[in-house]
């Protein structure tokens, strides 16, 4: 198993993709594989996200297979048990600190305050996701918390596009940024496959900067 900071270390955008029907799971992570973005992260939000991460860990060589959205312990054991390999979750609870402690799987857990951050490293957790990263004061915020927590490390994720990724790849305590930019729901609709490695190269290629 990867550790939190070898996952977000593979690709400078780890693709944050809600899957509406099943059989798209595998194109599309073979479409996002093909760009050079192997780390993919299927949001708990609908129906078919439980069967494409089976699918995709299951048919897809290459990809690495997490799932976010991951509320509480329900939702990390439903995750874990279809193949996901790390758990992307919006906020921090005991609950979901208790169980990471339990699992092999690298967590990464959202923040968006110092206050939770510290939280965080009370539990051992150095590696967090910011979110909602735009909303919560983006790059100039991430800057400032530099300053006080500089062995943190960061995936800011929420309102991110491929315009304002590199503004965030540039600060020192970002690792790699998360969107779905990469994957546009009018292409995945009409199974576009290669406009999405395309997108995906592109968004690879920010680590070249």
């Amino acid at each position: 198993m990867l550790t939190t900071r070898e996952l977000m270390a593979l690709c400078p955008v780890i693709p944050v993709l809600t899957i509406e029907r099943a059989e798209d799971a595998v194109p599309l992570a073979r479409a996002l594989v093909a760009g050079g973005l192997r780390v993919l992260e299927i949001t708990l939000r609908t129906a078919a996200a439980i069967e494409a991460i089976e699918r995709i860990a299951a048919e897809v060589e290459g990809a690495v297979t997490g799932a976010g959205t991951v509320l509480n312990a329900a939702d990390w054991a439903r995750a874990e048990k279809a193949g996901a390999t790390f758990i992307v979750s919006p906020g921090l609870t005991d609950p979901l600190i208790a169980v990471a402690a339990q699992s092999p799987l690298a967590f990464l857990p959202g923040v968006a305050t110092a206050g939770e951050l510290m939280r965080g490293l009370d539990a051992g957790l150095t590696s967090f996701k910011f979110f909602p990263a735009e909303t919560s004061g983006g790059a100039p915020a991430l800057k400032a918390l530099h300053g006080p927590f500089a062995d943190v490390r960061f995936c800011p994720t929420g309102g991110i596009t491929a315009k304002s990724a590199p503004d965030y790849l540039a600060l020192p305590n970002v690792i790699c940024v998360g969107g779905g930019w990469v994957a546009p729901a009018d292409a995945v609709a009409a199974g576009d496959w290669a406009r999405i490695t395309e997108l995906a190269r592109a968004a690879f290629a920010l680590s070249e900067r």
